[in-house]
């Protein structure tokens, strides 16, 4: 697998997305539905309507590349559908996805702020 830096934003289009588009139309619903610059060095990444592919397009300052994953015997735990059409996820949370986990089910341990120790 293709490794990006931890510093790369990766992006979601919720709805499902015509696979039959390659990088001329996503990179359209990058810039005219998502409103994002399909240029930055981000991850945009689609799913399809059964939930087992994704796709991912980037631009490495040289040319676009679109990396596809098709799953065999499974779906993948994509976002619920909400009024936003994108959601930034973390690098943790894609990892999460690729492998099959909900993230948006997992919940961290409550942060504490305390002001004395005694």
């Amino acid at each position: 697998m293709i490794e990006w830096t931890h510093s790369t934003p990766i992006y979601l289009h919720r709805n499902p997305v015509d696979f039959r588009k390659a990088i001329n139309g996503l990179s359209v619903i990058v810039s005219d539905i998502m409103e994002l610059d399909v240029y930055q060095p981000a991850l945009f990444v689609f799913c399809n309507r059964r939930r087992d592919q994704i796709k991912v397009l980037y631009w490495d300052y040289t040319g676009f590349a679109l990396w596809q994953k098709r799953l065999e015997k499974d779906k993948f735990k994509w976002p619920k559908k909400k009024s936003l059409d994108t959601v930034s996820i973390t690098h943790e949370q894609w990892s999460w996805l690729l492998r099959g986990v909900d993230f948006e089910k997992i919940q961290p341990h409550q942060t504490l702020k305390y002001s004395h120790v005694a």
